[in-house]
């Protein structure tokens, strides 16, 4: 396997994506801006200046190795960070407002509603407990005061729209009854039920089968295109990124080596550390997902 030393020059290839223009009419949802993460306990700045801006229907992807800083920028955004943890620089703003002045209050109601996420391992967010369907049932209550025999009739459709056989059956079911893949669907229908505008899919397929990963990218990309909510893709597989994402950004050792539109990175890499990730994924047939080139 190609090795790249971690000596290597920091050959920082920051490719600015174009995108959507921003207008007034079509503001960020989500805007990060030169953010920097530091351990308090240490005193080590783990995130080094990440900056994207995420637009209604557009999707941008985060990858790189484990420990890279993609998680920690995520649960930055979310006000979510490891105790310890702290933005030092740069700020985040959801809908136009900075979240430093949001009050633990707005927070909860900010969450789910506005913006929302999926983890990697589902059952660690469900309560083993309580039948799958009556906690999104719940979130529906919470979050839009639905009444209970609405909030079940709502939780059933959402389970229906998640591709899910038999919802009636399923909304009565508990977490050790249902596969991994069912729990990412039912954790996926729970974070949408209240119609947020953005959506933080934090390695979601990783722990999936090739099958179900596909099913679930199909999903993403379906609720993407029908309601115009904007994602944030973390993964460390470029096939998932070049499936589902406008925008990339290449992370290594808390740093953005490179930025710009999926296509452009994937096809013609800039950073030493990208075209490594790039030749391990041609094995997969990353290739398979991106367009061809255009003839010159």
């Amino acid at each position: 396997m190609t090795t790249l030393s971690p000596n290597a020059a920091p050959e920082r290839t920051p490719r600015t994506a174009p995108g959507p223009t921003d207008t007034p009419e079509d503001p960020p949802v989500l805007a990060v801006r030169d953010v920097h993460i530091s351990d308090g306990v240490t005193d080590r700045e783990i995130v080094h200046g990440v900056s994207f801006t995420l637009t209604p229907g557009k999707a941008v992807g985060i990858v790189g190795e484990s420990g890279s800083g993609k998680t920690l920028t995520c649960r930055a955004v979310l006000g979510i960070l490891p105790p310890h943890f702290e933005i030092t620089a740069g700020s985040v703003e959801i809908t136009g407002t900075d979240i430093t002045t949001l009050t633990p209050a707005r927070w909860t109601a900010l969450r789910g509603t506005t913006i929302s996420a999926v983890f990697q391992d589902p059952a660690s967010y469900l309560n083993p407990s309580v039948k799958v369907g009556a906690q999104i049932a719940e979130v529906l209550r919470v979050k839009k005061g639905l009444k209970r025999r609405e909030a079940r009739h709502r939780a059933v459709a959402l389970l229906r729209a998640v591709r899910l056989r038999d919802p009636e059956l399923v909304y009565g079911q508990y977490p050790y009854e249902l596969s991994g893949g069912m729990l990412q669907r039912i954790l996926i229908a729970a974070a949408v039920a209240a119609e947020p505008q953005a959506l933080i899919a934090d390695e979601a397929t990783t722990a999936l089968d090739v099958t179900v990963q596909a099913e679930i990218l199909d999903l993403l990309a379906e609720l993407r295109e029908e309601s115009g909510l904007a994602l944030v893709v973390v993964s460390h597989d470029l096939a998932v990124v070049a499936q589902l994402c406008d925008e990339v950004l290449v992370m290594r050792q808390g740093e953005v080596v490179e930025h710009g539109p999926t296509h452009a990175v994937l096809h013609d890499p800039q950073h030493a550390y990208t075209r490594l990730l790039v030749a391990e994924h041609e094995q997969y047939g990353l290739d398979k997902f991106l367009e061809p080139k255009e003839a010159s």
